[in-house]
This record gives C-alpha cells, sequence and structure tokens, in this order.
C-alpha cells in the first residue's frame, strides 16, 4: 500500500471516529430544545423532565471509565462497534417511546454505549496516529467535533423537533451508527496495548462506576431537594465513600482500573481538574439557556437552536486556533 493511500486512510479513519464521537456529544445536548415537546407529548412532570437528560448523564459519567478498561481488555475496534450498536438501538427505542419511563431508561442504556464507545474511539485516533503534528492535528479536529457537538446539538434539536417531531432527534443517529458499523472494519484496525495481565480489577470497577453514578444522581436530586436535605446528604456521603473505597483498592491492586501514579503528573493533573469546570460549566449552560430561551424569552425551538450557532463556530474556530499553538 502506497504512502499516499495510508495517509488517506488514516484520514478516513479519523472522519469515522469524530462522527461517532460528534454523535455522542450531540446527543447530551439535542434533547434540550425538545424538552417542551417531550413533555407535552409523554405527560412528563415538570420534575421528571430533567431526567431526560440526567439518566444519559449518569450512565454516560458512571460507567466511562470501565469502558474504557474493558476496551484494553477486549479489543478497542471491538468495543467501538459495541459501543455503536448500543447506541443505535437504543436511540432508535427513544425514539418510539411511549411513557416518562420508558423513555428515561432508553436514555440510560444510550448514555452506557456512549460510555462504551467514547473511550474506545480516542484510544484508536491515538493508536492511528503517530506523536507529532499530525497526531496535534488530528485531537484539534477531534477537540471541535467534540465542543461543537453540543452547540450543533441544539440547532440540529431545533429543526427536527419544528418540521418533524421530537422522535426524529434519535432516529437520526440509527442509520449514521449502521453506516460506522459497516464502515469501520474498512477503516479501522484492531488495537490493544501489550498488558503483561489480562486481569479485570472487579472491585475497583464496581465502586468507581457505582460511586460516579451516585454523585452524578445525588447532584440531580439536589437540584429539585436542596444540597442540605437528609435524602441529598446521605446519598453524597454514600458516593464519597464508595470513591474512597476505590481509591484504596486501587492502590492496593495488582491490576488497577486507574493506576494511580498517573496523577503525579502534574500537567495532567492540571488537565483533567481544567476539563471538569469547563465540562461541567459548558454542558450545564445547555439545559439552562435552552429552558430560558424558549419559556421566558419565548423563542420556537429553530430560534434557539440558530442563537448557539455562534457558540458552535467559535469552538470549532478556536479549537484549531489551538492545535497550531500546541
Amino acid at each position: 500500500m502506497s504512502i499516499s493511500t495510508k495517509s488517506d486512510r488514516r484520514w478516513s479513519a479519523l472522519a469515522l471516529i469524530v462522527t461517532a464521537q460528534f454523535m455522542v456529544i450531540l446527543d447530551v445536548a439535542i434533547v434540550n430544545v425538545a424538552l417542551p415537546s417531550i413533555k407535552s407529548d409523554l405527560g412528563f412532570s415538570q420534575p421528571n423532565l430533567q431526567w431526560v437528560i440526567s439518566a444519559y448523564a449518569i450512565l454516560f459519567g458512571g460507567t466511562l471509565l470501565l469502558g474504557g478498561r474493558l476496551a484494553d481488555l477486549f479489543g478497542r475496534r471491538r468495543l467501538f462497534v459495541f459501543g455503536l450498536g448500543l447506541f443505535a438501538l437504543s436511540s432508535l427505542l427513544c425514539g418510539l417511546a411511549w411513557s416518562e419511563g420508558s423513555l428515561i431508561t432508553f436514555r440510560a442504556v444510550q448514555g452506557l454505549g456512549g460510555a462504551l464507545l467514547a473511550p474506545a474511539a480516542l484510544s484508536l485516533l491515538m493508536t492511528t496516529f503517530a506523536e507529532g503534528r499530525e497526531r496535534n492535528l488530528a485531537l484539534g479536529i477531534y477537540g471541535a467535533a467534540s465542543g461543537s457537538g453540543a452547540a450543533a446539538g441544539v440547532l440540529l434539536g431545533g429543526i427536527l423537533t419544528s418540521y418533524l417531531s421530537w422522535s426524529w432527534i434519535f432516529f437520526i443517529n440509527v442509520p449514521v451508527g449502521i453506516a460506522a458499523i459497516a464502515l469501520t472494519p474498512l477503516l479501522l484496525k484492531e488495537s490493544r496495548p501489550d498488558l503483561a495481565h489480562r486481569h479485570f480489577d472487579l472491585p475497583g470497577a464496581a465502586t468507581v462506576t457505582s460511586g460516579l453514578m451516585l454523585l452524578v444522581y445525588a447532584t440531580t436530586r439536589a437540584a429539585t431537594h436542596g444540597w442540605t436535605a437528609g435524602t441529598t446528604v446521605a446519598l453524597l456521603s454514600g458516593a464519597a465513600a464508595l470513591i474512597v473505597a476505590f481509591v484504596v483498592i486501587e492502590l492496593r491492586s495488582p491490576s488497577p482500573l486507574l493506576p494511580l501514579r498517573i496523577f503525579r503528573s502534574r500537567t495532567l493533573s492540571g488537565a483533567n481538574v481544567a476539563m471538569a469546570i469547563v465540562g461541567a460549566v459548558a454542558f450545564s449552560e445547555f439545559f439552562l439557556l435552552t429552558l430560558y430561551l424558549q419559556d421566558v424569552l419565548h423563542y420556537s425551538a429553530v430560534e434557539s437552536g440558530v442563537a448557539f450557532v455562534g457558540f458552535a463556530l467559535a469552538v470549532v474556530v478556536t479549537s484549531n486556533i489551538a492545535q497550531i499553538v500546541v
């Protein structure tokens, strides 16, 4: 295979990876604009409406670390395909949802699919591009897709909700997912790290997954019940206990799910703290601003989506400038 053909294949592989990541991030925000329609059609109560978003966030955030470890053990391409399939199937079921409970359940499964897909996608990108200029460029494009996906989701959600129905914000993932699954064997090579052992840290996985899920659940409950409510305090305490247990297990485990020594790097630790803050601000912003635009300013779904275009364009431009700086 010529050098030119190999290069073309790498960039085609990047397009596939970026499309999958874009779809995962898109679904964090695409629901926001459709919330009033979903509430009306499925008879949601106002307190339960947030669970259309929170159910996705809990499973996605809670199982992301687990998804990364499973990709290392079973193969990144294999888990990428499995995550895509689960994401596409749950998207179809979300569009067919008939009640509050069914939509919240299918959104949770969709979040799980995203958590299996996302770390495998990033790992495949890192193994496809060697360290240096090309990898920096690929990461810049990947970052632009991740950052703009939420803003683009609001715009696309507004268009689909206004001109078709809210179900189409989920149905649109199905053909994209099927096409991505079909192209994966052609564009991506299987990859897995050369591990000295392939033991699975089950206690670590159980404590961190349940701890993170409980933390996200407690945070969502605090929004309606208050931070000082007995239930909220109990949930936060339980989440803290599970996360502390995870740290103790990882320090003693011969094959830790997350080797804590990596946090000795101040660069890595600082970058993770910064991204946690940015993510918390950015994604909560979409939920609050979307409701504000529609319920207070009385924008239509399409107008609300268009209002976020500036945000999306700014992310795309800034991400590409950032990779040049790097």
